[in-house]
């Protein structure tokens, strides 16, 4: 196990590179510049900005200076919010985002197992259908109309909930956000995990168990449930992937001050250091999540780790 964990954690430095290096030569390679827009400068002030900031040394020298910089820690300065540097945006709105991720992700795990089992267990009854009829609509439905359907009912209706804003140490500012971030991904774990199971349940070493005497409960505790559960481990790495590109409409709609406003504020400023800071993060996290969710199936099912990568 040691060894597999090893060569997936040898693998994130390359891929991560890659995002960089493509990521660093897109955006300045787009039309416009972190000075081309807003207010009009005289020539003498932007190329005297550009000197300042390195932004007239050939592309290859300014890629091998941020690569050298970054290998220092340094994200260096935001080009649109002035005094401002990358690193202490970062600070500032990832405990906000990674504590929204986190919910949700927990809150669809918790939430889309359980009603996976039930459905797959009483299959075509009414659970099973309500959940058929629950994963279309929320899959159907973009996060950017299930927010504000969930903040009118919830928070203006029934005045359960803060339907805006952020309070450090106030939980409740994170409910409506992590459910209208959770519910898709709910669905399709759940939709998952059903599949899943019937088609552990329908296994031949299933029903030798069951032939053997063992009882609904054990069977499915001990023999059907470790391994029904892979495909839905399997499944948590893309859902990193919608939980971070998600994120970014979700904290726009309850104005949650996390990092997502950062990107895509620096791509309309081209702010090149600010979008860089922002991939650097999302990708590293996406990354890392990829690598945790491997891992649990490596642990699920003993065969990956011997698999070459």
């Amino acid at each position: 196990m040691l060894g597999y964990a090893l060569r997936r954690i040898a693998g994130i430095v390359p891929v991560l590179l890659i995002l960089l290096t493509v990521s660093f030569f897109v955006i300045r390679l787009a039309p416009g510049g972190p000075f081309a827009s807003g207010r009009a400068l005289p020539a003498r002030t932007r190329a005297e900005l550009e000197r300042l900031y390195g932004l007239n040394r050939p592309l290859l020298v300014q890629y091998g200076d941020y690569l050298r910089a970054l290998a220092h820690g340094n994200l260096g300065p935001s080009y649109s919010m002035r005094d401002e540097t990358v690193a202490g945006l970062i600070a500032s709105g990832l405990p906000v985002s990674a504590a929204l991720g986190l919910a949700a992700l927990a809150l669809a795990v918790l939430s889309g197992v359980p009603l996976g089992v039930r459905a797959a267990l009483r299959r075509d009854g009414a659970l099973d259908r309500s959940l058929a009829v629950f994963a279309a609509l929320t899959l159907a439905l973009p996060s950017f109309v299930t927010g504000p359907l969930l903040a009118l009912a919830f928070g203006l209706w029934l005045r359960w909930l803060p339907v805006a804003g952020w309070q450090p140490d106030t939980p409740r500012d994170l409910i409506l956000p992590a459910v209208t971030l959770a519910l898709p991904l709910s669905a399709s774990i759940a939709r998952l995990m059903r599949a899943s199971l019937l088609e552990v349940l329908g296994a031949s070493y299933i029903r030798t168990a069951r032939a053997r005497g063992l009882g609904r409960a054990r069977v499915l505790w001990r023999h059907a449930l470790r391994p029904a559960l892979v495909p839905v481990v399997s499944y948590l790495g893309p859902a990193a992937t919608y939980l971070v590109t998600g994120s970014l409409v979700v904290e726009t709609v309850f104005e949650l001050p996390g990092t997502g406003r950062y990107l895509v504020q620096g791509a309309i400023d081209r702010d090149y250091t600010l979008v860089m800071g922002m991939v650097l993060v999302y990708g590293t996290l996406t990354l890392l999540a990829n690598l945790a969710a491997d891992l649990i199936h490596a642990w699920l099912d003993p065969r990956v780790r011997h698999e070459p990568l």
